[in-house]
């Protein structure tokens, strides 16, 4: 194999639309999504009837949730893509709770030194002034500052985007410490930048595409059931009202839209059969871009299966 071999990680990428079959990830995220949601719903209703503690509480324990269901349906999701027996749920939880502080602790890290560059720039500029270096020094120094100022900012939003928000996980979810990921990070940024950026855009371009699979399946079938369903079993409620779960929509909208007494029955059936369709609608993209960011992590780091590995990767250890 070549060494820095382009085609094995647009492999590696383009596999991750098996992420679907990855069952149990599947099922970690999508009750994830939809405890972290009731408590969400739980919290608001709480601030407006109960103002107190019992809101933020609420609104805590679905941050936890969140937070760490998804990491633990990110372990699943590496497993997965290194060629490993994909873990119980049970152990994905448990080394979630055990590791997924590393990804706050090495994102406070790599913020703070984006933040430091950042006060090093505004130091340039403020320099820069006429009333502090003089009608001379202060244009030369300017001079100076735009161009740096412009590929700084330039190349720090880049890799922000392509490396350290989406990157930084799977790295905690393969067994990297903080420090680890930091240096393996910045050394990315340093040496595989361009190769990242443009992996994320196609890892990026495979979600948006699984979206748009999923909602012209999603699309096409509700409206045929919502049809039978005023058709054939009688549902007094128009097709588009009985679509509403598709859309996020929950049992309140029947009262708003006015729906008949007699036909709420079916209709809220309707409603939470579509707020199934719309959690799953929602889930495998998620999944395929988790599957997707492993992917370019396992391409770019050398960590991944034998069959795939990288020989010119760069390592976190």
């Amino acid at each position: 194999m070549r060494e820095r071999d382009p085609l094995r990680a647009l492999s590696l990428v383009f596999g991750s639309v098996d992420a679907v079959r990855n069952t149990r990830a599947l099922f970690v995220l999508l009750a994830t999504f939809a405890c972290a949601g009731l408590l969400v719903a739980m919290a608001e209703t709480s601030l407006v009837t109960r103002p107190g503690w019992w809101g933020p509480m609420q609104a805590g324990a679905a941050l936890f949730t969140a937070f760490y269901g998804g990491n633990a349906a990110g372990i699943l999701v590496m497993d997965d893509a290194r060629g490993r027996p994909v873990r119980d749920v049970a152990d994905a939880l448990r080394a979630s709770l055990f590791t997924a502080h590393r990804l706050l602790l090495a994102l406070a890290v790599l913020l703070a030194a984006y933040a430091l560059a950042a006060g090093v720039l505004l130091g340039l500029l403020w320099l820069s002034r006429a009333s502090v270096s003089g009608p001379v020094l202060g244009p030369l120094l300017f001079g100076v500052a735009v161009p740096v100022g412009v590929l700084t900012v330039g190349l720090a939003a880049l890799s922000l985007a392509a490396v350290v928000m989406p990157l930084a996980a799977p790295a905690v979810w393969s067994g990297a410490s903080a420090w680890q990921v930091v240096r393996g990070l910045a050394r990315l940024i340093r040496e595989r930048l361009l190769q990242v950026a443009l992996l994320m855009a196609l890892v990026s371009l495979l979600t948006a595409g699984m979206g748009a699979l999923v909602t012209s399946i999603v699309m096409v079938g509700g409206r045929v059931i919502a049809e039978l369903g005023v058709a054939v079993v009688g549902v007094d409620v128009p097709p588009k009202q009985l679509m509403a779960g598709l859309f996020g929509y929950g049992l309140r909208s029947l009262g708003a839209a006015g729906a008949p007494h007699g036909s709420t029955g079916h209709a809220s059936a309707a409603l939470v059969g579509g707020g199934v369709v719309f959690a799953l609608a929602l889930v495998l993209p998620g999944l395929v871009y988790l599957r997707g960011t492993c992917a370019v992590y396992l391409a770019m780091t050398g960590a991944a299966p034998p069959q795939a590995a990288h020989p010119g990767a760069v390592r976190f250890d």
